[in-house]
């Protein structure tokens, strides 16, 4: 956290800001022995995300993501930077890029295994699917986001139109509400 506040203390364009903040969460999730437990429970039917820090100032949040067996989240912005690290288990990730007769894929399905770090961002993409690789275990990744991403209204996109529908993902631990 330290690292991130440091990044953006100075006012870093992006591309600093990914440098300094893809290295904290190399290191960060390069061991898989920290995660306190009640922030790595699944849920039967959908993911969870658990807020583990968020900024005083709402410059930036910490959180895991936690995928049970054969989840998924819809197609999906985030309208601000991220970094996401694989802590544990696996995810599939598709970017996606908006036409005029829907969504259509871009470049090849990704796999994150665990010690993987990936960006998203308006700038560089933004639009993705993401699931759990695995149908019999949980998956785990650690999200910096610059801003309080469980406040953040994103959308979800209809695949087959495109046609966006706002959303709040809040968290599993914490009260929210929308900016």
């Amino acid at each position: 956290m330290n690292e991130v506040a440091a990044a953006l203390g100075e006012g870093a364009q992006e591309a600093a800001i990914f440098g300094r903040v893809s290295a904290a969460m190399t290191e960060l999730v390069g061991q898989d022995d920290w995660l306190p437990p009640e922030f790595e429970k699944p849920h039967p039917e959908f993911y969870q995300q658990y807020l583990l820090h968020r900024d005083s100032q709402d410059r930036f949040s910490v959180v895991s993501f936690v995928w049970g067996p054969v989840q998924k989240f819809p197609i999906h912005d985030h309208n601000v930077w991220g970094v996401i690290g694989m802590l544990r288990g696996s995810e599939y990730a598709q970017s996606y890029r908006c036409a005029e007769d829907g969504m259509r894929p871009e470049g090849l399905v990704e796999r994150l295994l665990p010690g993987h770090v990936e960006k998203v961002s308006p700038t560089i993409g933004d639009i993705h699917q993401v699931s759990n690789a695995y149908d019999d275990r949980v998956s785990i990744s650690i999200h910096v986001h610059g801003t309080d991403i469980g406040k953040r209204k994103r959308h979800a996109f209809d695949p087959a139109t495109g046609v966006t529908k706002d959303f709040v993902s809040g968290y599993a631990n914490a009260p929210h509400e929308a900016t």
